[in-house]
């Protein structure tokens, strides 16, 4: 056998065993009289020892080892001399009586360890070598662990786990799709799914009442942090529920992960409006763990005679504690900032509380002490607090309140990586309004329910319509989202005359769901969480890069093995996407 141990596990217990280990050399020690050697696999490191007791041609051997030599080594257990408290075999070492080199590595382009001297184009290009890092492995490890715990949670509470196709058909809404050409079907393709949205449906229209699978779906969309053009959701669907029924089951699943993975209670999650949400944060995927919420201000500071605030369609603010004492050139700063295109402020004002209660403000030439008092008393504002103000269009000035809050939660170190807080949002909009097409489009996708008291303004004030759907949030990132799902095909023909489908467009789209909802389809609701994202969180990651085995990089490629990339005339004209000019002819 190549081991009878793997390098994690040995301890003084095992000393005076003769054991056998096999895994990369993570670095060598040559201290004239002793040589020691670190080996690592998957599970640990272990010291491997050459003294001047042991034979010459193993100490040859040791000489000639390198950095991820891949070898094989026999030897006795003993006590270390110098133990190693980091270490959890750090009592012990292998005395050797045996090696054997199983494969000779090149020297790899950067150190393979956790704190790594490689940068990230580095280590992607390597990829493989960057998954010997033990931090990466632990990543994957946990993934593999939160997998394993939904499929149980899910089982147990009756949940069928059945695989959709991976090549289905192309729909209008949502992100661009990958498509897929057909060799067979000259002219046509296939589309990756964005998600099993459709087929899951069929599901419960089929009988199947509890359906989950932890899937791949595709979006062909610009990348940041937490988006990939692939990436993997935990996909379900609930038959004869009602929206109540998927929250309680899905906080179940989110309470037994963190129980069962991290060692955390969470207890019940509140919920909050979506309107709430962007009144009190200014986001719809609210970070809840410390305060600084918005305040509206608009019928204190209209007409004072400040313009930009006199124009105004909504005032705002935020209460910053115990920032008061901040310089001239970190409020400019912080002017720039929220001016960027990305955020879109035309300007922030500041109110000083100082520690003496003293107010200070540019709004002072507008207001009368009395009227600044009750400002400051309307923010909660103490001494030593600084009030930060923007005004403009209600939305995006909310937006642009709530994208500052949360810069300054991270500069004042409010948001720490392994302190959750997790919360639903429901009650989002139905419709927005799409400038571009110059028609209504699906907040979510076009088979979400309207709330039943609702459906009367679809026609009259669709902007109006609040959805039946819900998002999970946990600190700040949106994890899930799903809605109860319209199951009567005259509502369903009533919400795609809404968003500007002809009769002809939704049957050559959707017909085959339309056709079977006329066969009894039962009220039923579904969810779908971001499998990445959720283990980046508990991994305290800022990227789902890292806790993907092979990702694509900002560019969505995969500079390992170089894709996308060219594919020959040949395949091209197989796949009828290149016209033969000569047969043409």
């Amino acid at each position: 056998m190549y081991r009878t141990n793997t390098c994690g596990e040995l301890r003084s217990s095992h000393c005076g065993e003769i054991v056998t280990l096999a895994g990369w050399v993570q670095r060598v020690r040559d201290l004239g009289a002793m040589t020691f050697v670190d080996l690592r696999d998957r599970y640990g490191i272990t010291q491997l020892v050459a003294d001047e007791n042991t034979a010459e041609e193993i100490r040859n051997s040791v000489a000639g080892l390198g950095r991820e030599f891949v070898i094989q080594a026999t030897g006795v257990v003993r006590e270390r001399s110098s133990k190693n408290p980091n270490l959890p075999t750090g009592d012990i070492e292998v005395e050797l009586t045996g090696l054997k080199v199983l494969s000779a590595s090149s020297v790899p382009p950067f150190t393979i360890q956790n704190d790594t001297d490689g940068g990230d184009d580095l280590r992607m290009k390597f990829r493989y070598l960057d998954l010997r890092r033990p931090m990466v492995q632990q990543n994957l490890f946990l993934r593999a662990k939160m997998a394993h715990s939904t499929r149980s949670y899910l089982a147990d509470q009756g949940f069928i786990e059945v695989e959709t196709p991976v090549m289905i058909k192309s729909t209008p809404e949502g992100a661009r799709d990958f498509v897929v050409p057909s060799r067979m079907n000259p002219g046509q393709f296939y589309a990756l799914p964005q998600s099993p949205q459709i087929l899951k449906q069929l599901l419960m229209v089929a009988g199947f009442d509890r359906y989950f699978q932890i899937v791949k779906c595709f979006r062909d969309e610009d990348l940041r942090a937490d988006r990939q053009p692939e990436f993997t959701q935990i996909d379900c669907e609930m038959s004869f529920v009602e929206q109540n029924d998927v929250l309680n089951t899905f906080e179940g699943l989110t309470r037994h992960l963190f129980r069962e993975v991290k060692g955390i209670e969470t207890g019940d999650f509140p919920r909050m409006s979506w309107a709430e949400a962007m009144a009190r944060y200014g986001s719809d995927k609210p970070d809840i763990r410390y305060g600084m919420e918005l305040v509206e201000i608009t019928g204190m500071v209209k007409g004072k005679g400040f313009g930009m605030l006199d124009d105004a369609l909504y005032t705002g603010g935020i209460c910053v504690k115990g920032c008061a004492e901040y310089s001239r050139k970190q409020m400019d700063e912080l002017t720039e900032w929220v001016k960027r295109p990305q955020i879109g402020a035309k300007g922030l004002l500041f109110v000083k509380i100082g520690v003496d209660g003293a107010i200070k403000s540019s709004l002072e030439k507008f207001l009368n002490a009395d009227e600044m008092k009750a400002l400051a008393t309307t923010f909660g504002a103490e001494p030593g607090d600084l009030i930060m103000i923007i005004p403009g269009e209600k939305t995006a000035t909310q937006n642009a309140l709530g994208v500052l809050r949360i810069e300054m939660g991270n500069r004042l170190g409010l948001r720490p990586k392994y302190t959750f807080k997790p919360l639903w949002v429901i009650d989002f909009p139905l419709l927005e309004w799409n400038e571009e097409s110059n028609r209504w489009s699906a907040m979510h996708h076009p088979f979400t329910s309207p709330k039943p008291e609702d459906i009367p303004l679809l026609d009259s004030d669709p902007g109006s319509v609040r959805a039946n759907a819900y998002d999970l949030v946990i600190n700040g990132v949106e994890i899930g989202g799903g809605s109860v799902r319209i199951f009567d095909s005259a509502l369903q023909a009533q919400m795609f005359k809404v968003l500007g489908f002809t009769p002809e467009q939704a049957e050559a789209q959707f017909g085959f769901l339309m056709n079977a909802f006329k066969y009894g389809a039962p009220p039923h609701a579904g969810i779908a969480f971001g499998f990445d994202r959720l283990v980046s969180l508990f991994a305290g990651l800022d990227s789902i890069r890292d806790v993907i085995a092979f990702p694509k990089n900002n560019s969505g490629r995969d500079v390992m093995n170089d894709s996308p990339s060219v594919i020959s005339e040949e395949q091209l004209k197989e796949l009828h996407l290149l016209i033969d000019l000569k047969q043409s002819e």
